[in-house]
């Protein structure tokens, strides 16, 4: 999913009413039209979510996953959601540290990289699978690109622009079979891992869609983002350093799942 750190927004209503005169700046958009700011408190940042009616979005499955996840790993802690008429509302505690995509760290794209790999594996190796409420797996994500996902090929990556929608829903349809099943962050690209002072993983944000899936899930879309975010040829540092051998065929199958799940 397409995402931008915007230079001005208007603030909806009920952002403001949150926002309560302290100060802030918005620091995420995505192409659905949710919005992040994070706002300046007495005790440091928090961060709030913001995702209007008709967005498809749904903030308290978010609030609910890292409530879990938080027993486990470093994630946000959540201080508030809610909605109204208008659309709905996550109140986060910041983490320190930043994201991986800052000016400052796509300044040192090695260091990133090895980070968010390092912090997948984490990831991947601490949140306990058995007890994991949460499921991501790919049937029921090709279910809902059935039913309501990017089914238009003018919307998707250029790999993936020279089929038709009835060969892609072929293609996924011969899911692989389970190389390593972990709860998945969902969303691994590099501006969901934040990285402390000292290089290493601080933390992970936006984990809406988190849950039991193929880790091949979380690989594939962790290893694309690289070279939209920092630039081609870093892909082979970021298998090396989470500790796995490329698998082109599920990296394929599952970035194609994600043009069409996102």
């Amino acid at each position: 999913m397409i995402a931008d750190a915007p230079s001005h927004v208007d603030v909806p209503a009920p952002v403001a009413d949150l926002i309560d005169g302290r100060p802030y700046r918005p620091v995420w958009r995505s192409e659905l039209g949710s919005l992040t700011f994070e706002v300046t408190t007495a005790d440091g940042r928090e961060f709030l979510k913001w995702t209007p009616v008709g967005s498809g979005l749904d903030v308290s499955r978010e609030a609910a996953r890292l409530a879990w996840a938080g027993a486990y790993v470093p994630v946000p802690r959540v201080l508030h959601h809610g909605r109204d008429h208008r659309g709905q509302w996550l109140v986060t505690a910041g983490l320190p540290g930043d994201n991986a995509v800052t000016e400052y760290w796509r300044s040192r794209p090695r260091t990133a990289v090895i980070a968010i790999a390092e912090g997948l594996r984490a990831l991947h190796d601490t949140l306990p699978v058995e007890q994991s409420p949460f499921a991501w797996n790919a049937a029921d994500r090709i279910a809902a690109a059935r039913d309501r996902g990017h089914l238009d090929p003018v919307q998707w990556h250029p790999d993936h622009r020279d089929l038709t929608l009835d060969t892609a829903l072929a293609l996924l349809d011969a899911v692989p079979s389970v190389e390593r099943s972990v709860v998945c962050h969902g969303d691994a690209c590099a501006p969901n891992t934040i990285i402390g002072a000292n290089g290493r993983t601080a933390g992970h944000v936006d984990l809406g869609a988190l849950g039991t899936a193929d880790r091949w899930a979380d690989l594939a879309i962790g290893s694309w983002s690289l070279t939209w975010n920092y630039g081609p040829g870093w892909e082979p540092l970021f298998f090396s350093a989470y500790g796995v051998t490329p698998d082109p065929d599920r990296i394929a199958y599952y970035r194609l799942l994600w043009d069409l799940t996102p």
